[in-house]
């Protein structure tokens, strides 16, 4: 079997192959980097949506995000209950308090605000690892579960639990007790959250006005048309609650990372920085290689070769690259997101459909690199040369 033309010319020069591969996987790293974050930030904006046990939800037109919500009135989510096919409701609330480190760091205390979310214990509506099993401890006035996966700033807390059973901290400078965990995650809205019961939320954030809340869940009753209830409360319930499915609020809340901030919209440009960056590299490795061996072709061309055979070792070459560029891209980004995974505790991790997209991209690169150096090929007129 013979070894192609195209790889003998690619790995002639093999420093300058391995110069070429590095490059291809350094934008292939950016490529994963963005997109990675990008998912994160998606997917850690939608783990309390997937959490939460309803069908449909209701929410302020004035909330663009969990992590900014606007309160509005219960009873609007009691009203839901004059539609036959509503079986239950259970209200939710969320608020940003300051968390106190009970662990002093350097001898000082520190302090950082995590997101608390609160429910009626007696109707568990919350999904996460950890809240069936300590449900009952939420009844307790002032107890807490904390998230296990929030950042490390907020101290050793998980340890601390499994040592001793309770830590004693400070939310808003009222005194908490924490006697469980459970596992939610970071996002890009909160670095951490903690658990409690409603009665406790409404006693450490006093000034909230009894009967507001921020979220509300509704579940329906067996064999309910989702899309007909769903109807239904739109157009009896007043313009101050907006109504949705499960999967239109993680839309919404998409939708404001993605188009309200500028974060979506630097993740997307740093993904066509690295591609911009890699059809830069791969060009000049291309270009380089056809001129110096423009000789070469134009003996070829003398002898009868047509234009397509050069076009086609041009993009044969394009291919190897891409290919081999994408290992080590692909290698170091499946190491990063592990340590960055670990630093930020958001869900950052490598999957298959990334990996294919980054490879598509990678090979659409290297072709679109080939396509332009292969214009040099037209010099090669044996009459020119010769």
């Amino acid at each position: 079997m013979k070894t192609p033309l195209s790889w003998l010319q690619l790995s002639h020069e093999k420093s300058r192959l391995l110069i070429a591969l590095a490059g291809i996987g350094f934008a292939d790293m950016l490529m994963f980097i963005q997109l990675g974050f990008k998912a994160a930030l998606f997917d850690s904006s939608v783990t309390f949506h997937k959490a939460l046990r309803g069908d449909i939800f209701l929410m302020s037109p004035q909330s663009d995000a969990l992590g900014f919500t606007k309160t509005f009135s219960e009873r609007r989510l009691y009203e839901s209950l004059a539609v036959e096919q509503v079986e239950s409701v259970v209200p939710i609330y969320l608020n940003f308090g300051s968390w106190k480190n009970p662990v002093k760091q350097n001898n000082k205390t520190t302090t950082r605000t995590i997101l608390t979310i609160a429910f009626n214990p007696a109707k568990n509506s919350l999904n996460f690892p950890g809240v069936a099993e300590n449900i009952d401890q939420l009844k307790l006035p002032d107890v807490y579960l904390f998230d296990d996966k929030s950042r490390a700033e907020f101290g050793p807390i998980p340890d601390l639990v499994k040592q001793n059973g309770t830590v004693k901290t400070e939310v808003d400078s009222r005194q908490i007790s924490v006697r469980g965990l459970f596992s939610m995650g970071a996002s890009f809205a909160a670095d951490g959250n903690i658990l409690t019961s409603d009665t406790n939320f409404l006693r450490l954030f006093s000034e909230r006005k009894k009967g507001l809340i921020d979220v509300g869940i509704i579940n329906l009753k067996p064999g309910a048309d989702l899309a007909s209830v769903k109807a239904t409360l739109k157009s009896k319930l007043p313009q101050d609650v907006d109504v949705f499915d499960k999967e239109e609020f993680m839309q919404k809340e998409i939708s404001y990372w993605q188009n309200a901030t500028a974060i979506g919209f630097i993740f997307t440009l740093g993904t066509a920085i690295g591609f911009v960056v890699g059809i830069v590299i791969v060009y000049q490795i291309l270009y380089t290689d056809v001129a110096n061996h423009l000789p070469e072709y134009a003996t070829l061309k003398a002898m009868g070769y047509k234009d397509s055979y050069f076009v086609i070792l041009v993009f044969q070459e394009a291919i190897i690259l891409a290919v081999l560029g994408f290992l080590p891209g692909y290698l170091l980004a499946t190491g990063l997101y592990s340590l960055a995974a670990g630093a930020t505790a958001l869900p950052l991790s490598m999957t298959a459909s990334r990996a294919t997209t980054v490879l598509i991209l990678t090979i659409i690169m290297c072709c679109a690199s080939g396509t332009v150096a292969v214009k040099k090929l037209s010099a090669a007129d044996p009459a020119d040369i010769f």
